[in-house]
């Protein structure tokens, strides 16, 4: 009986020759790994100028012990340096001081209207309101104020609140947040009272000339 002899055949490797190289296959966590150090490389220069500028607004912000703050450009100042005005309310600050001169007032007159006018409308003349307030001290055209229009005269306003202050009984004696609520009939008559010692600071600049702007 003849026998059959049978071979194996070997990998190709095993018999010396080469086999193809295998190369790992690039996993989703390795290009995840290297994607974000991609991102920095070519955000790097850009995300420095904005820390650097952030950096430069804090420090102006918050300026370290001994180092005077800089006052922004498009201020007044009153002497006391106790507060600063917009050139808006600085106008018009100065429209109602006026008035008053020109009426003759004292300056009770201007520390009440003052006081007043920063409680309704932080000394701007506003166009909107609760309900049809407008202007400085948010007269009301329904109210007979005076026509939208007259009331958006700061000129006009004031002359009004004052023609109502003058009416008011020992106004030149009374509190200044009684005599500004029994012309203004607030439904928060008891803050005029918190602005008058700026309203004083500001009455006796403007008397002065004194106010500073920038």
């Amino acid at each position: 009986m003849t026998s059959t002899r049978t071979t194996s055949r070997r990998p190709a490797a095993a018999c010396g020759r080469p086999g193809p190289r295998r190369v790992a296959p690039r996993t989703r966590a390795a290009a995840s790994r290297r994607s974000p150090n991609r991102r920095r490389a070519g955000w790097g220069p850009l995300g420095l100028i904005v820390l650097a500028v952030l950096v430069g607004l804090a420090w102006q912000a918050d300026p370290a012990p001994g180092r005077a703050a800089v006052t922004a450009p498009g201020r007044c100042t009153v002497p006391s340096g106790a507060f600063t005005l917009s050139h808006e309310q600085a106008a018009n600050a100065s429209t109602i001081a006026g008035v008053a001169r020109a009426r003759h007032l004292p300056d009770r007159a201007v520390v009440i209207a003052l006081a007043t006018a920063q409680q309704e409308s932080r000394l701007r003349n506003l166009r909107y309101g609760d309900r049809d307030s407008l202007g400085l001290f948010q007269q009301r055209p329904s109210q007979g104020w005076g026509t939208p229009a007259q009331i958006l005269d700061p000129n006009y306003a004031a002359g009004r609140f004052f023609d109502h202050l003058v009416q008011v009984p020992n106004w030149q004696t009374r509190p200044v947040t009684e005599a500004a609520q029994v012309v203004q009939r607030s439904a928060y008559g008891a803050a005029y009272a918190k602005w008058q010692p700026m309203a004083t600071q500001l009455a006796a600049a403007l008397d002065s000339h004194r106010l500073v702007c920038s």
